[in-house]
């Protein structure tokens, strides 16, 4: 016969297994593992046995279970048991089980009563069990037998103590009828990992083994020395009955049969026995289980709040509705260019906060690159002059001219807006390449259906590159313009008159406002080690110095480089380094700061690299040219220039130089608007009003709508998972109205049993006052409060001592012997014994007894000192 409760729970465990393995998750409800304490011979493996329904325990006198038997009770459709020290054999029969458990017990501590701490692992599969984990453990014993070491009884607490300190175990604190409670090391150790009494249970057993005319029932109703769960009295099954195969149905019938005869305990027999037992302790499981579901209850609906909105326009889906597809690709087109616009426009939601993307990126191009490229062509200076001498040369002829000619200004002008177009173009070309990137990132919202996407993704950037043409013609056109005309009329253009003054009006009006071009962190990179070595700097870049301070508040600046004979040369990455570098020097070979003849200045990226030397080009600080380049230069540069061909190069330099500044900034301003125009603009309203007409004339609605397979899958993982939610609530919901709680028993005077840090004497029994029904004799149960005893003297030892029991408080008395701590008394096997352990001097405490009754009264007897 198994546990009928334990089997009632199973099928309420399977389901919450079940729902949780559908979402590919564990159900961890850590139900309490069962560890039974007691002492030697007080059937504790009996109490187990019982509570599964197998035998397969050693049973005998005195110690049979001498190592922890961890026992681990799995659900399965087959019945087997198999041990850990021996996982390739499995079991069926139990008999041969308890042979298993006595040979691997000897095999580790010995055939002489020998005990150990390592554990005896057992694993039982049944359909007829819970996964909870028993412990039997060895019983307390006080003197060492056979093997035992001197110190048996602290090993055996240590050892109980391991296994019973966990939160989530129940205490099943046995102690036989037939010995004083108010002694049980049970309760002790119990009392100790468990002051509040919530997951200890007393177990009575051997009531049928009490001495005639005593019984328990004052324990029992939990009346004397209470728990706050109370007391559960059992009658095991003896040796004899073990010996002679009386299985646990029968046991259990005679144990029902004890009860209800019994007269001491017919008034409570249904709350009794091993059946009741079981019901406590599968109640106590049931308590766990309603305890866990508010948890899980939470965790499955913040997982199914999570699913809502996307299992939203999956609940009545059909894949091959033509409808749905139809509204699927409508939405999805609707969504790509709203995407494409907020990436181009800028918006609050969705921000990337990693980089710069889609509309930041084409600013940058925009306001830095491009400027950046147009400022390059200007750093040339010997080449412009060189250029200026030779066209006035050449328009001269063989005669000297007299004045400088106009036609040389129109030449040297119209080749330099030539050389716009380079730049002009190569933006357009960086632009193309950031909406292509743009295009891919709002395209993979469309990857659940491949074609789709490949279909948008081709005729959006067909698109693009139609427009890129007409954009790039746009821009020669207007390149072409302004070459077509040279407008020396312009209200900016400096004109003859002016243009010997042109240079020291600049100089003038550049030392006046010290203009701040650009602030920024840079890492001064070739400092060595000995002088601190790379460090990062606060720079303030402005029209004429270079200045780096400790930070950002610029409050201690470090130094100020002026900008005069600066130049700018890359410098490349170094081997172990993941920064970019360019580095800053002098073209008189002087040394740029302390000892340096150049700083290398380092930035995280080369789009920051690419800035800061957009910025120095600004400030006028121009890269180095190529050594090859020099050298050419003056190989050509070899004539010399007479004073008069000097002044007319300087007159058209300023000319040029004034008018290339007009073109420039012209350009600088229609580029972002012609390429917003024609290419960016258009691409928008494209994606707006025609693609979805491109995407119905490139192909048909079904196969542009066909689910890639991964999307199916996730389609289906994902309704599967929703129900399985809802299921796995449902059940929880089941399991909350279909169990019942029961409360926490109200807290008791368990002050009797005292924590064992407390070194009080032990009581001496006394007799039960109460009357008895008639034919029945007075009986003497649990601790009854003797005299009390001196405390110890100081300087005694009392690490040794065992736990006290509190004690009534009564007249002070010094005992004539040493004997501090008496022994549990036994039961007395004939009336009134006077008590030889009390003091002389000492008054007798007697209760008065029934009338014409012998009052008995148990004797305290000296006790082994630990």
């Amino acid at each position: 016969m198994g546990n009928r409760g334990m089997e009632e729970l199973i099928p309420l465990v399977n389901k919450l297994q079940d729902a949780f393995s559908s979402i590919g998750q564990s159900c961890h409800l850590d139900l309490p593992q069962i560890a039974v304490v007691g002492g030697q011979s007080a059937g504790k493996s009996s109490v187990l046995e019982n509570f599964v329904g197998r035998d397969f325990l050693p049973r005998g006198s005195g110690i049979v279970t001498r190592r922890p038997l961890i026992l681990q009770l799995i659900f399965s459709k087959t019945e087997y048991a198999e041990f850990l020290h021996c996982k390739s054999k499995k079991f069926t029969d139990f008999d041969e089980v308890r042979q298993e458990i006595e040979a691997e017990t000897d095999r580790v501590t010995g055939t002489n009563k020998g005990i150990s701490p390592v554990p005896i692992n057992l694993r039982v599969y049944s359909p007829h069990v819970l996964n909870l984990t028993l412990i039997d453990l060895p019983g307390i014993t006080k003197v060492p037998v056979g093997d035992q070491p001197p110190d048996i009884e602290y090993q055996i607490k240590d050892m109980i103590l391991q296994f019973i300190s966990r939160e989530s175990s129940l205490i099943l604190a046995v102690t036989p009828a037939n010995m004083d409670l108010a002694n049980s090391d049970a309760l002790k150790l119990a009392k100790e990992v468990d002051p509040q009494g919530l997951r200890t249970i007393g177990v009575i057993t051997k009531l049928d083994l009490m001495d005639e005319g005593t019984d328990a029932r004052d324990v029992l109703e939990n009346k004397l020395l209470p728990l706050r769960r109370g007391y559960i009295g059992v009658v095991n099954r003896s040796q004899k009955d073990i010996e002679g195969k009386k299985d646990i149905r029968a046991a259990l019938a005679a144990e029902r049969k004890f009860f209800l005869s019994h007269p001491a305990y017919r008034h409570m027999a249904d709350r009794m026995g091993t059946p009741h037992l079981q019901k406590t302790l599968n109640q106590q499981l049931t308590n766990h289980i309603r305890e866990s579901l508010p948890a899980l209850r939470s965790k499955l609906q913040s997982q199914l709040l999570s699913l809502e909105k996307e299992v939203e326009e999956y609940k009545n889906f059909r894949p091959d509705d033509p409808t749905r597809k139809t509204k699927a690709l409508l939405q999805m087109v609707q969504q790509f260019g709203v995407d494409f616009e907020k990436r181009i426009e800028g918006s609050g939601d969705q921000v990337d906060t990693l980089e710069l993307s889609g509309g930041a990126r084409i600013n940058r191009i925009f306001h830095e690159r491009f400027p950046f490229e147009l400022v390059k062509m200007e750093f040339d200076e010997k080449d412009l002059r060189r250029e200026i001498s030779y066209a006035i040369k050449n328009i001269h002829g063989v005669r000297t001219g007299l004045f400088t000619p106009d036609m040389a200004f129109e030449a040297i002008v119209k080749k330099q807006i030539v050389k716009l177009k380079e730049p002009s173009l190569k933006c357009v070309d960086l632009v193309v390449s950031e909406l292509a990137t743009v295009i891919k990132k709002c395209a993979e919202k469309l990857s659940s259906y491949p074609r789709l996407r490949e279909e948008t993704e081709r005729i959006v950037t067909t698109y693009i590159r139609e427009r890129e043409g007409r954009t790039k013609d746009q821009i020669l056109l207007l390149i072409d313009i302004e070459q077509s005309y040279i407008n020396t009329n312009h209200e900016d253009f400096i004109g003859f008159a002016n243009a010997q003054q042109r240079s020291t009006q600049l100089n003038k009006k550049r030392a006046i406002p010290n203009q701040v071009i650009r602030r920024g962190w840079l890492t001064i990179n070739n400092i060595s080690l000995m002088k601190g070595g790379s460090k990062e700097y606060w720079f303030v870049l402005t029209a004429e110095s270079l200045s780096w301070y400790k930070d950002e508040e610029e409050k201690e600046k470090k130094y100020m480089l002026p900008l005069d004979n600066l130049k700018i040369r890359d410098v490349e990455k170094g081997f172990m380094s993941n920064k970019h570098v360019f580095a800053i020097f002098n073209t008189e070979q002087r040394n740029v700061y302390k000892d340096l003849r150049q700083i290398e200045l380092a930035c995280d990226s080369q789009e920051d690299v690419d800035s800061w030397k957009a910025s120095f080009l600004r400030a006028g600080v121009y890269p180095e040219k190529d050594q090859a380049e020099n050298e050419d230069g003056a190989q050509e540069n070899t004539f010399s220039m007479d004073p008069q061909l000097e002044r007319q190069v300087e007159t058209i330099r300023n000319l040029v130089d004034s008018y290339v500044a007009i073109i420039n900034k012209s350009i600088r301003d229609l580029m972002p608007k012609t390429i917003m125009h024609l290419m960016i603009n258009n691409t928008k309203a494209f994606i707006h009003h025609e693609l979805l007409a491109y995407l119905y004339s490139s192909a048909d609605q079904s196969s542009l709508m066909e689910e890639s397979a991964d999307q199916a899958q996730r389609r289906d993982d994902m309704l599967r998972m929703y129900h399985a939610l809802k299921e796995a609530l449902n059940i929880i919901g089941d399991i909350s109205t279909s169990t019942v709680s029961t409360p926490v028993p109200p807290p008791v005077d368990d002050t009797w049993l005292q924590s064992p840090s407390s070194h009080s004497p032990t009581p001496q029994r006394r007799p039960v006052s109460s009357v008895h029904p008639p034919g029945r004799p007075p009986a003497v149960r649990g601790p009854t409060p003797g005299p009390p005893m001196i405390p110890l003297p100081v300087g005694a030892a009392t690490s040794s001592l065992p736990p006290p029991i509190p004690y009534r408080p009564g007249p002070q008395s010094v005992f004539a012997n040493n004997d501090l701590f008496p022994a549990p008394p036994q039961i007395p096997s004939r009336p009134v014994r006077i008590p030889p352990g009390i003091p002389p001097g000492v008054p007798s405490r007697r209760p008065p007894a029934a009338p014409s009754r012998p009052t008995i009264i148990r004797p305290a007897e000296p006790s082994l000192l630990d």
